[in-house]
């Protein structure tokens, strides 16, 4: 995936996102976003440089939602971790929420709710992409996965160490009482707990899957995965210096549905 990346510079990148087709551009961002393994938060300076050069809106905000929930390393943990369904069926559903958040955001025609000087940054794309050998993108391809394992490998022992925490002291009837998948509110719940905390997918996977044995219904346990991961109050914080606040509420509505509605499905399907 790092040697793919070689072939996208950000130029490149840009010139795909901005697609006349309808929607096109949405499902390319969301795509995208698989192979951009970033943190809700690191994903905003990218995110705001295509704004800056001129991407529309919404298939920014698909980037901006596809990017932290689904990436290589989650989906190799998950796969790992749960075999190829769940991973499958959260690549899918995390997609879905992405493109169609992105869509609903664009068709609202709500530019004027992004702060002024974000628009008014100049980004100069290079005329002339950089010719790389194999050699080169293997050296790079082996920088970056480098940078990511430096990147996410504390999150993931802190992601395995609240689960041994939760796996030793926590009663499972206690979690199987409150969070099975015949209890409405689960799923809500999970949602709102999710959203304070903060973390990449790679490092809440581990959490999750303690979670998961301890009896909690699966897409309560995912639900809570896609709310840490794309509405960390980080994330929003940091959203709050480039957005007017009913943009940043009209975005988490649109993904909170979103997630509310896969958890309800997984756990409906799963049960």
């Amino acid at each position: 995936v790092s040697v793919i990346r070689s072939f996208l510079p950000p130029e490149r990148v840009r010139g795909i996102l901005s697609h006349e087709k309808k929607y096109l551009g949405n499902i390319l961002a969301a795509l995208l976003g698989i192979i951009t393994p970033f943190c809700s938060c690191s994903a905003i300076p990218l995110f705001l440089g295509f704004v800056e050069a001129g991407v529309p809106l919404g298939v920014t905000f698909s980037f901006l939602v596809a990017s932290p929930m689904i990436n290589e390393v989650a989906l190799v943990l998950l796969f790992g971790m749960f075999g190829w369904k769940i991973a499958l069926l959260y690549t899918t559903s995390g997609l879905i929420i992405a493109i169609l958040a992105g869509i609903f955001i664009g068709e609202l025609k709500v530019e004027n709710l992004v702060e002024e000087y974000v628009y008014k940054q100049k980004v100069k794309a290079s005329a002339n992409i950089v010719k790389m050998s194999w050699k080169d993108r293997i050296n790079d391809a082996k920088t970056y996965t480098i940078d990511i394992i430096k990147r996410v490998w504390l999150y993931i022992l802190i992601g395995i160490g609240v689960g041994a925490w939760i796996h030793g002291y926590v009663p499972t009837d206690f979690l199987a009482q409150y969070a099975s998948a015949d209890k409405w509110y689960a799923v809500p719940l999970a949602t709102l707990i999710g959203i304070p905390l903060y973390s990449n997918a790679a490092g809440v996977i581990p959490l999750v899957s303690v979670l998961a044995e301890k009896g909690v219904a699966m897409g309560t346990t995912l639900a809570f995965m896609m709310a840490v991961t794309a509405l960390s109050l980080p994330e929003l914080m940091i959203l709050k210096k480039v957005m007017k606040t009913k943009l940043i509420l009209l975005f988490v509505t649109i993904v909170g549905l979103g997630i509310l509605f896969t958890g309800y499905l997984f756990n409906f399907v799963l049960q």
